[in-house]
């Protein structure tokens, strides 16, 4: 178990795949038996979260071959990768098959970049439907929204430059996530932490948040993917 001490008011356990590690923000204030009997009390809870990500299906890393299952929008595609001499693509056929159109001699990594560019095209998409959509209903205006891939966070945010990071990833997972992740992260801008307040906020806004979180959880990870 990992201890930070931070200039916080309350104590935060987080538990993060692969293996359930876990992690204690801890305010300044508490001593080490605070936090240890704080920990105990929680037991139950992170033995819950580490046998999830035990049982929860997951993917082994991806060699861009043809065969392989890819995922978008929480669909499973089989990937068809085809070589060429034009430029690449991505495309849906047959709502079975993923086409991955790329040069000759392309390796792995290249197939990716490839892939990524076409998830990130894909998701940034959808952000001005949905921006119009939950700005007016949270009540904050998002000056930027960004996409990047992220080992630790599905989503973070820059409160004070009213700016929002969403992972890549979420191309991957059902699109309720990926508004669930948005509107999340949009709530921080009117409550910093997971307190009661914010989880107000998330009950009044979007009633459904926690099958929605259950959902993204539930979604197969990649090798490198964590729970929220």
């Amino acid at each position: 178990m990992e201890i930070v001490r931070k200039d916080i008011k309350n104590l935060h356990v987080g538990v993060y795949p692969p293996k359930g590690r876990v992690r204690v923000a801890a305010p300044l204030r508490l001593d080490d038996e605070a936090v240890r009997l704080a920990v105990i009390s929680r037991l139950g809870w992170i033995r819950r979260q580490q046998q999830g990500f035990q049982q929860q299906d997951r993917q082994s890393q991806r060699e861009m071959v043809t065969g392989e299952s890819h995922y978008y929008q929480g669909r499973r595609f089989r990937l068809d990768v085809i070589e060429h001499d034009g430029p690449p693509s991505v495309d849906l056929l047959n709502n079975t098959t993923m086409q991955l159109r790329v040069r000759s001699g392309a390796d792995r990594d290249a197939r990716e970049a490839v892939l990524n560019r076409w998830y990130r095209c894909r998701l940034r998409e959808q952000f001005p439907d949905l921006l119009a959509k939950w700005e007016p209903e949270v009540g904050v205006e998002v000056s930027e929204l960004r996409i990047k891939k992220m080992r630790t966070r599905w989503g973070t945010c820059n409160v004070e430059a009213r700016r929002l990071w969403l992972n890549l990833e979420l191309a991957k997972k059902p699109p309720p996530c990926l508004e669930y992740i948005l509107v999340h992260e949009m709530i921080h801008f009117l409550e910093r932490h997971h307190n009661e307040r914010f989880r107000e906020l998330m009950d009044r806004l979007m009633p459904q948040w926690r099958l929605y979180r259950e959902e993204l959880n539930r979604a197969p990870l990649s090798h490198e993917d964590w729970r929220y």
